[in-house]
Order: structure tokens, then sequence, then C-alpha cells
């Protein structure tokens, strides 16, 4: 007997809270965003937050993965792209962030530097998904890397371990991304992609 599908209204509501989640999130900050306010900008009732999600803390663990299957689509599209060398698609990658950012005037930043920054020492749950999201993002650069390492597109200094080099191209970028915030300045990630390509994927 096939499985009654679920109610429309209640995906469709979940849906709208997770994207006013993820905006108000990216804007004001976890802590500074009240359920009131999500309910607000979902435009829902707020007894209808707590239908969906046992605590604001849950809803934030289920905002990071909201976030990130969004940009993965990205990083699939740029890392993954056979027809064009491994090492050419991690550029590609990243002079476009750095031509999103450059738009978008260096603000708001990467939604989950700012959650680590906020919440990994007080929301574990957010943090263990966090990390895990992180780490998904990492294997996608090593495989790249690994990529352009058996075509020899690298030199020799650049074939350490490609889990290590892809840890490290993370976290640089990364710390990029919140001095770029503070400076609102694009000059950190310039200097991080071109250190990185210079020195570490030369």
């Amino acid at each position: 007997m096939p499985r009654p599908k679920g109610n429309p209204n209640e995906s469709a509501t979940r849906r709208k809270l997770l994207d006013a989640g993820l905006a108000e999130f990216h804007a004001h900050g976890f802590h500074a965003t009240g359920v009131d306010m999500i309910a607000k900008t979902a435009s829902v009732p707020k007894g209808s937050f707590y239908n969906h999600f046992e605590s604001k803390q849950a809803f934030g663990a289920e905002v990071v993965d909201c976030y990130f299957e969004r940009h993965l689509v990205k990083l699939r599209h740029f890392l993954l792209d056979t027809n064009t060398p491994a090492l050419q698609r991690l550029h590609n990658y990243f002079d476009e962030r750095i031509a999103f950012f450059t738009a978008t005037g260096g603000k708001k930043g990467c939604l989950m530097g700012n959650m680590t920054l906020e919440l990994a020492d007080s929301e574990e749950l957010v943090r263990g998904r966090l990390a895990s999201r992180f780490d998904e993002w990492a294997l996608l650069l090593r495989e790249c890397i690994e990529q352009a390492q058996a075509t020899g597109q690298l030199q020799a200094q650049a074939k350490a371990d490609a889990g290590t080099l892809a840890d490290f191209v993370l976290n640089s970028w990364e710390g990029a991304i919140l001095r770029m915030k503070v400076d609102r300045s694009i000059e950190p990630l310039e200097t991080a992609r071109n250190l990185i390509f210079t020195f570490i994927l030369r």
C-alpha cells in the first residue's frame, strides 16, 4: 500500500521558515534573530515554527544545511567540470566568488563562517552540523586537487597530501572572508587567491 504523501502546505511553510531564517541569520546573526522575526519574515504564524522545528538550535542546524546545499550547486558546477583542467576549475571557482563578493560590497560574508564564530562554543548541535558541512566542502576541494596532482598540473611543492592542502585552502579562504567583512574590502580575498595559486597550488 503506497505511503500517504505529506501535506504540501506543511512543506511550503517549512521552506518559508528556512528561507526566512537563512536571510535573517545572514543579515543579523543567530542570537539577534528571534523566532517572531523569522515567522514575520516568512509570513506565517509564530506558532507554526514549533510545529516544524523542536528548537531554535535545531532550526539553526537545518539553516546550515539549507545554505550549504545551495552553495553545493555552485561547488559542483565548478569543481566537477571534467571538461576543464582541475587546477583551472579551482581558479574559476575562486574567481567567481571574488566577483560575487565584489558585487555585494563585501557584506554578510559566508553564513557558515559567521555562525561558526557566533555558535561553535555554545551550540553543539549547530557546531556539529557546521563541522560536517565544512568537511564536505573540503572533500570536493581535495578531489579536485588530487586530480590536478595526478595529471601533473602541480609542481613538487604542491604534491603534499591533498586533504591537508584542501583544508589549508579552505581555512585560508574562510579567514580571508572574515577579514573582507572587517575591512569592507575585497583585497583579502584577492590576496588569499593569489597566494594559494602562487605558493600552495603552484
